[in-house]
């Protein structure tokens, strides 16, 4: 028997139908596991993953809705939407940003403004896969070089989006205002899912009070992508709802009048209709293009208009805040006449100068000789200031206050006009607060002829003047005509709050009415050059605001002092006198006197709209016979 053991190739079997077993089951225990979770992956979560595979190629667009339109009062569009194509980028889809940034400069005109706004919009906060402007209003030879390079550059595109225009710019650049890029304050204070996909927001102007209602209502779209997130077709759409049409009260010829009156010098006109407050005119000059401002104006540009001693970014029709000078004394007329500070009849006596006591200062009239007797008619007329010392004086400073708070002096009396200052309307409190200093009767003396402390803005002026013309009855200046729309107007106006100027006796409104005819039709009126062949009847006062003061005894002399320091010349009128159309005031900066420089450019203006655009449009509304049923 040879040594070893026998195989027992029994137990072999065994051991492997074991381990086979073993296998088996392992296997199917690794199926079932398998199989479990396809069933999760396929049925239960079914919804889950469905949902994650079409975020792969199935994008949510915004949809920004276009924006609304504005008209003029004659239907003349003032602002409107132009296509523009721009190139954006998608930082997601991009990869390497910097890479591809370095071909798009490579390829297009990239300035280093443009690079710098592209960064800066990259750190603020936005929405995933939202698109970033980086070139805007490429041209045509630019377009095509991108799209040699498409393939390229995934997460680029060549977008075409609407982009406000203003086609008569330089004319209602400062009473449009103008629209501009979204900046990151704006988007904490916007609503971010009504404005996804919105690149510009209201500035100023028109633009910035109406946003709400020319914006619109963002829409959206499912659309299909490829894998390098280039869109494929669109699955489904909700369109935008577009912004509302404005109609403005402004007459875009008569704002081209008051600007070519004003053409060559600096200043501002504004004309208001008496009867319903509409702001037919708001000029101030120089202006500007506001189209630079809408995508990002340049810094050289920038630099011009900001650095430019005109400043033709400042609107001095609505933030230039002048002495009103003699404009303000037929305010003051009413003010004497219903407080019994003076009666129509009383005259005083004019030597050329005024004094509280016989050994105080002199106050000068600016007639060096002075007027003679002088009622209140004739003060008016020839815009004698002693008489108004007296009565300011006789007024004492609170009825003065009280009666120029009723006109609208003091704060902004407008129902949609954005960016309007309040001018400064003094009192002993004001002076306390903001001089330390106690209120004095030289004061009270300054302020009878509009000067001293007291600033008012060209649409203050106008708005007081409309208040005569009204005969006490406020209607507050507003831009806003009527929405294009099944929408009022007058929801989106916020709610009068000036009550009526009564008088004691309703007359006086006709008496300073008359005493501002004179002033354009009297034989010695200052304005008596600019009413000359009128067939029309206009009340009007002049006004010469001082840019400094001079001493006691010295004069006046234009020729001998630099043009910025020379007087402001002011106008404030209406017409024709009875159912009064047109109410307008006048500034002409360093213009010297106001009847030699303002009242004729508020003559033209008068003759515009009473005459020339009356017979052409829907200007005024006072017929031929009326006109000729004025005349003196």
């Amino acid at each position: 028997m040879p040594w070893g053991e026998f195989k027992d190739t029994a137990a072999e079997r065994r051991l492997f139908q074991r381990r086979a077993m073993v296998m088996l089951v392992f296997v199917f225990l690794l199926l079932l596991v398998l199989v479990a979770r396809m069933y999760q992956l396929q049925v239960v979560e079914h919804d889950i993953y469905t949902t994650l595979s079409d975020k792969n190629r199935v994008q949510v667009q915004s949809v920004p809705p276009p924006r609304g339109l504005v008209y003029d009062r004659n239907h003349v569009l003032l602002a409107e939407n132009r296509p523009v194509f721009s190139v954006t980028v998608v930082p997601e889809r991009v990869g390497d940003i910097d890479h591809a940034l370095e071909q798009l400069v490579g390829i297009l005109d990239v300035s280093d403004e443009d690079l710098e706004r592209f960064q800066r919009r990259l750190r603020e906060p936005r929405r995933p896969f939202q698109e970033i402007p980086l070139r805007y209003d490429l041209t045509e030879d630019e377009i095509a070089r991108l799209a040699v390079h498409r393939h390229e550059l995934p997460g680029v595109e060549v977008e075409a989006e609407l982009v406000r225009y203003y086609p008569h710019s330089e004319l209602t650049a400062h009473a449009l205002g103008f629209v501009g890029r979204i900046n990151r304050d704006e988007l904490q204070r916007i609503d971010p899912v009504n404005y996804a996909g919105t690149n510009y927001i209201g500035k100023s102007g028109v633009e910035r009070f109406y946003e709400e209602l020319l914006h619109g209502k963002v829409g959206y779209q499912h659309v299909e992508t490829n894998a390098r997130g280039r869109t494929l077709r669109v699955l489904e759409r909700e369109n935008p709802v577009p912004g509302e049409d404005l109609q403005l009260h402004i007459d875009l010829r008569l704002q081209s009048r008051a600007h070519e009156l004003l053409d060559g010098r600096r200043g501002a006109i504004v004309a208001i209709e008496p009867e319903t407050g509409g702001i037919l005119a708001l000029a101030s000059v120089p202006g500007f293009d506001a189209n630079k401002f809408v995508t990002g104006i340049s810094v050289p540009d920038y630099r011009d208009l900001s650095e430019s001693k005109d400043k033709p970014l400042f609107n001095r029709a609505l933030r230039g805040q002048y002495a009103p000078a003699s404009t303000i004394k037929p305010m003051l007329g009413i003010a004497a006449l219903d407080s019994g500070a003076v009666t129509r009849d009383l005259s005083i006596w004019d030597p050329g100068y005024f004094q509280i006591n016989s050994k105080g200062r002199r106050w000068r009239d600016w007639k060096r000789g002075g007027h003679g007797w002088v009622d209140l008619t004739h003060a008016m007329a020839q815009s004698c200031d002693v008489y108004y010392y007296e009565a300011a004086i006789e007024m004492g400073i609170d009825t003065m206050v009280d009666y120029l708070s009723r006109f609208g002096f003091g704060e902004d009396a407008t129902l949609d006009v954005a960016g309007a200052l309040s001018g400064i309307l003094p009192s002993p409190d004001w002076k306390r607060a903001t001089h330390s200093q106690p209120w004095y009767p030289g004061d009270t003396v300054n302020l009878g002829i509009g000067q001293g402390f007291m600033l008012a803005t060209p649409l203050q002026l106008a708005t007081a003047t409309a208040l005569i013309a009204n005969r006490g009855e406020w209607v507050e200046p507003r831009l806003l005509k009527d929405i294009q729309g099944d929408r009022s107007a007058e929801e989106f106006l916020p709610a009068e709050t000036h009550e009526p100027l009564q008088l004691k006796d309703p007359s006086d409104w006709e008496f300073i009415t008359d005493a501002m005819a004179e002033v354009m039709h009297g034989s010695k009126g200052t304005a008596r050059a600019s009413g000359r062949g009128a067939s029309y009847r206009m009340a009007g006062k002049t006004g010469t605001a001082q840019v400094f003061s001079l001493a006691e005894d010295e004069e006046y002399d234009a020729e001998e002092i630099k043009e910025r320091l020379r007087d402001h010349a002011l106008f404030v009128g209406f017409a024709p006198t009875e159912k009064p159309q047109i109410a307008v005031a006048v500034i002409v900066e360093n213009g010297g006197g106001g009847s030699g420089t303002a009242a004729p450019v508020a003559r033209a203006l008068f003759d515009a709209w009473l005459l020339e655009l009356s017979s052409s449009g829907s200007g005024s509304l006072v017929s031929k016979a009326d006109l000729q049923n004025e005349v003196p």
